[in-house]
């Protein structure tokens, strides 16, 4: 394979689309889109070592992470079970749960900004004008009676 087609490759996988929703608490604590890909990766390699060599961090900030996200939440996010070779970690219910909590909060702020997202897409069109814009969004007060 040539190594030039392995970063165009790359490069097109870490490009995202859509919002990108970092909950802050107010205290210096936040739960953002990074530490729940963590999580859900955890849970689909069921180790925290595979799961870091799966997202390219090392084990350390795997762990760290992890750690941050239980300490922030005074729960647990995931259970190890020391000795078992592979899959020896598990996501906790609460774990679960915030993956969970996290999604329907991306969720609902991707319905709510649709509209305004798909502008925002739309003017990176080179052949996009203010004008395109107005002619496709309705006069105010049209349609009312």
């Amino acid at each position: 394979m040539d190594p030039q087609e392995s970063d165009e490759t790359d490069d097109a996988a870490q490009h995202r689309d859509g919002l990108f929703i970092r909950v802050y608490f107010g205290d210096g604590r936040h739960l953002g889109p990074g530490m729940i890909d963590l999580l859900e990766t955890v849970r689909a390699e069921r180790s925290i070592l595979s799961a870091a060599k799966k997202m390219g961090m090392s084990y350390r900030r795997a762990w760290l992470l992890i750690d941050e996200v239980g300490r922030n939440f005074r729960e647990p996010v995931v259970e190890t079970h020391p000795g078992r070779r592979g899959h020896g970690t598990d996501l906790t219910a609460f774990g679960e749960r915030l993956i969970t909590l996290y999604r329907a909060i991306e969720a609902k702020s991707a319905a709510a900004t649709a509209k305004e997202a798909a502008e925002l897409r739309a003017a990176l069109d080179p052949n996009w004008t203010p004008e395109t814009v107005e002619a496709a969004t309705p006069a105010k007060g049209a349609g009312r009676r």
